[in-house]
Order: C-alpha cells, then sequence, then structure tokens
C-alpha cells in the first residue's frame, strides 16, 4: 500500500500554483485590467506554461469582445481551463479578494493618501514601468499578427484596427468581433484568391 502525501500531490499543487499566480496579479496589476493582463500572462504562458501563447491571444480577443471586467474574465477561463468549474471560482476568488480586502482596509485613510506625496510619486514611478509592459506584448501581438497574415496584410489590418479605434472611435468590442470575422475567413478567402491566380496563369499558358 502506497502512502500518498496530500502536500505533493499533483491536483493540489496545481490549486496552489493557481490562487498563487492569481493573487499576484490581483495585488500587483496596478491601473485596472489592461496593466493587469501581461502579469497574468507572465503567470500562465511564461511561467507556468498553461496556456500557449496563441491560445492567450485568442482567449483575449474573446474576452474583450464580452462584457465585465478582463481581468477577472482571463482569470475565470484561466481557472476552468486547469480545474474546472472550482478552479474558476478559485482563481477569480484569488485574484480579486486580496485587492478587496486592501481596498476596505484604507479606506479610512482614502482622503490622506490622495494628498500624500509618497503616494503620488509611487503612481509616477510605476506608470512608465506598466506603459512599457503594455507595449512590449503589443509589440509581441503585432509580430505575430505580421506572421500569420503575410506582412503587407498585417501591416493593414493594424493600420485599420488603428483607424476604427483611435481616429474614428468604433467600439473596440465591434472591431473585435469585425477581426474575428475576417479572421474565421481569412484562409478561405485566401484559398479560393490562390485558386483563381493558378487557374488564371494556367490559361494564359
Amino acid at each position: 500500500m502506497t502512502n500518498t502525501n496530500p502536500t505533493t500531490s499533483p491536483s493540489l499543487k496545481t490549486y496552489t500554483q493557481l490562487c498563487w499566480a492569481m493573487m499576484k496579479t490581483g495585488i500587483l496589476g496596478y491601473g485596472g485590467g489592461p496593466s493587469i493582463i501581461p502579469l497574468i500572462r507572465y503567470e500562465a504562458v511564461t511561467k507556468h506554461r498553461w496556456l500557449a501563447d496563441e491560445e492567450f491571444g485568442e482567449i483575449l480577443a474573446l474576452a474583450n469582445a464580452l462584457p465585465g471586467p478582463i481581468a477577472t474574465k482571463l482569470a475565470a477561463y484561466l481557472g476552468y481551463r486547469l480545474k474546472g468549474s472550482l478552479g474558476a471560482i478559485l482563481s477569480v476568488l484569488a485574484h480579486i479578494l486580496p485587492s478587496s480586502i486592501a481596498m476596505l482596509s484604507l479606506l479610512s485613510a482614502v482622503n490622506y493618501l490622495s494628498h500624500s506625496v509618497i503616494v503620488r510619486g509611487m503612481i509616477s514611478a510605476v506608470a512608465p514601468v506598466i506603459a512599457v509592459m503594455l507595449g512590449v506584448m503589443a509589440y509581441e501581438f503585432g509580430e505575430r499578427a505580421v506572421k500569420g497574415l503575410g506582412r503587407k496584410l498585417g501591416i493593414v489590418m493594424l493600420l485599420a484596427s488603428f483607424a476604427l479605434l483611435q481616429l474614428l472611435g468604433v467600439h473596440p468590442a465591434i472591431v473585435i468581433v469585425l477581426f474575428l470575422a475576417y479572421g474565421a475567413m481569412h484562409f478561405k478567402l485566401l484559398g479560393r484568391l490562390q485558386r483563381t491566380k493558378s487557374t488564371h496563369n494556367s490559361g494564359q499558358k
């Protein structure tokens, strides 16, 4: 009869890693959902390898199209992906509870902290770090888009998304749905175009 130590159980280890990873992203994620995305990506893709980078990008796009905070949606998906419904519940709780408790604890000191020179200095110091993290992630996703779609079409799609979001002010959810619809048809359209081109070339010969 084998004696199994529950502390070394792979299942328990996964729960522990998942909760600890989500706690860290909830505590360290400054500035709301967008700033937390690189932290969740690091834990899920780079550190623990729970998801492939491509899957994370797809889930991020889908989560952006759904209502609600992006970080909690990613936490719920990650927990469900690893450990089903219980994993999703624990993942979301681990993500939101530490910051919720901290926020409730600091409510009595809000007026003081809002005028504190130290706090303003901390906010100013951390802002460039968040900007760099988001920039690096955006560059990597853009590079992957160019590789997947081809250089010319990838650049066109990047410029089109920038124009829709920044110049025309289209809602991000609408832009994501439009690009998802095109992505679903991309390879079919590409195959049809190549067949037409080869037929045209063979006809000329």
